[in-house]
């Protein structure tokens, strides 16, 4: 059996153990929170944002993957904008659980955002890590050259130089395994869909594109941001940028 046909046998489920929600384990955490020490940055809150109004079936029936940007930067609220659109958490609900701005299969939202900053004003180009429930960004690597590294990670496509920001997703697989065991692999890249087509609808109304990349170096890219490729590893990527 090919490995494709195998995943999606082994996921059937007539295959799957009692879950650890089952047996009365404690669930993860929500989200990731800000480490002791680590440098943040506060974002304009959601309530400000400022951004043109796009009726949304034009959103939808103009949507289309844009590879080529503008030299124009972001400003530190609009990539707020953006962050928020795909990751925004609206409410902490008693379960507890998190309401956001994207579907999750059981609410578990298993995806945390990485972007590398290449052109917003006020920030030097770096990777972060989108705090959700604090609405922040986390300082995640200022190496020298990460542009290149990130370039490579994601099979020399040279959009991720010239983009704005270059989003990077990461699953956090016990999030999801806790409730679905190993049916969530399945879930976590439904989620990360829901994520990326949020990213093409919100793009438009601060005048930019974007576009998903599915292909990449998985080990190479996971060493970038710091993931170990296995309980963490990147599941989805896009460049978005100002046009023209």
């Amino acid at each position: 059996m090919s490995t494709g046909r195998e995943f999606m046998e082994k996921t059937k489920y007539k295959h799957l153990k009692e879950s650890d929600q089952v047996q009365g384990l404690p669930q993860p955490s929500l989200a990731d929170g800000i480490e002791e020490g680590a440098k943040v940055i506060d974002l304009p809150a959601p309530e400000s944002f400022k951004v043109r109004k796009v009726d949304l079936s034009e959103a939808i029936v103009t949507r289309t993957s844009i590879r080529n940007y503008s030299s124009k930067p972001y400003t530190l609220e609009e990539l707020a904008y953006l962050l928020y659109m795909t990751q925004g958490v609206k409410e902490v609900t008693t379960r507890p659980a998190t309401l956001r701005t994207v579907p999750s299969a059981g609410s578990r939202h298993p995806v945390e955002t990485y972007v590398l900053c290449n052109r917003v004003e006020g920030l030097k180009p770096a990777i972060y890590r989108y705090a959700a429930l604090d609405h922040k960004l986390v300082e995640v690597n200022t190496g020298a050259g990460l542009d290149d590294k990130v370039t490579a990670g994601l099979y020399g496509q040279q959009m991720v130089k010239h983009s704005a920001v270059t989003f990077m997703w990461v699953a956090v697989a016990y999030r999801s395994m806790w409730r679905y065991t190993e049916r969530a692999y399945r879930y976590m890249h439904l989620d990360a869909g829901h994520v990326c087509q949020n990213l093409y609808l919100a793009v438009q109304g601060i005048g930019a594109g974007c576009c998903g990349i599915a292909a990449f170096r998985d080990d190479e890219i996971n060493a970038v941001l710091g993931v170990d490729g296995v309980e963490r590893f990147m599941i989805y990527a896009a460049t978005t940028g100002k046009l023209d």
